[in-house]
Parts: C-alpha cells; sequence; structure tokens
C-alpha cells in the first residue's frame, strides 16, 4: 500500500469506498483545523466529510450521520510512531 491515504474512505464495509487495508492502519482526519475522531467518511478531491452525530442509529444499525463540507487533511497514524 502506498503513503498515501485513499483521496475518499467510508468506514462501513457495504461502501463502495471502503479499505479494510487503510483503516487497519489508522486514519487521522482534520476537518477545518480541528482533528475529529467521529469521521464515518471522508472525499479530500471535494472537501467534505460526514459525521457520526451523537450516539443516534439509523434503523440499520449505522450511525446517523451529517454532512459537512470544507477544507480535509488525512493522515496514517501509524506514520506518527516512527516520527
Amino acid at each position: 500500500m502506498s503513503d498515501t491515504p485513499p483521496d475518499r474512505l467510508c468506514a462501513s464495509p457495504t461502501s463502495p469506498y471502503y479499505n479494510e487495508e487503510a483503516l487497519m492502519r489508522g486514519i487521522g482526519v482534520r476537518f477545518k483545523g480541528e482533528e475529529r475522531t467521529t469521521v464515518e467518511e471522508y472525499c479530500i478531491s471535494e472537501g467534505w466529510v460526514r459525521l457520526a452525530v451523537g450516539k443516534s442509529l439509523d434503523r440499520k444499525g449505522r450511525p446517523m450521520t451529517l454532512k459537512v463540507s470544507g477544507p480535509v487533511e488525512v493522515w496514517f497514524k501509524d506514520d506518527q510512531k516512527d516520527a
């Protein structure tokens, strides 16, 4: 796998943008200058993230999300351990 994170990634296994290998490495996401831990999906090129809204779930048991636009920065967390 390359050292750059994918342009678009989703945490849901049913999504076509799901990448288990990338998720196992650990992904850090900074949205509008603030590191976020509740990101369910992101797209760097389109500049948006889907954030989990509280602990509420939809009827299929997945977290309820809110799509928000803005600058997105992404990195692999395992790269920070080496530095």
